[in-house]
């Protein structure tokens, strides 16, 4: 869960990255010298370092790694969806993975 999160996250910041320039270059070639495209790689940027986050929380408490990844995954898909489909699979994937994870009860010996 830990790995695949990881690998998302770095895509994703990949992606946003990739939007922002396409975004900049709507912005240079739109009358109104603004695109709104700018605006959604960043907030993906944002999605990919809460990804992130909750990948590195992968160990210590996967239920709440499992949403903060989920969540990263569906809002960054929403964001910028066509350069996000990598990220945002693997981000689903991980989220039900920590989600789903039961924590394994230690034996006490007698």
């Amino acid at each position: 869960m830990f790995a695949m999160g990881l690998v998302a996250g770095i895509f994703g910041i990949i992606a946003a990255i990739i939007a922002m320039f396409v975004g900049s270059i709507d912005a240079a070639f739109s009358e109104t010298g603004t695109s709104s495209i700018t605006g959604l790689a960043i907030s993906a940027l944002i999605f990919s370092i809460l990804g992130i986050v909750g990948a590195a929380f992968s160990k210590a408490k996967p239920k709440l790694a499992g949403w903060f990844m989920l969540v990263s995954g569906v809002a960054g898909f929403i964001s910028i969806s066509f350069f996000y489909i990598l990220s945002g699979v693997l981000f689903v994937v991980a989220g039900f993975m920590g989600i789903l994870s039961k924590k394994k009860i230690k034996d006490i010996p007698a």
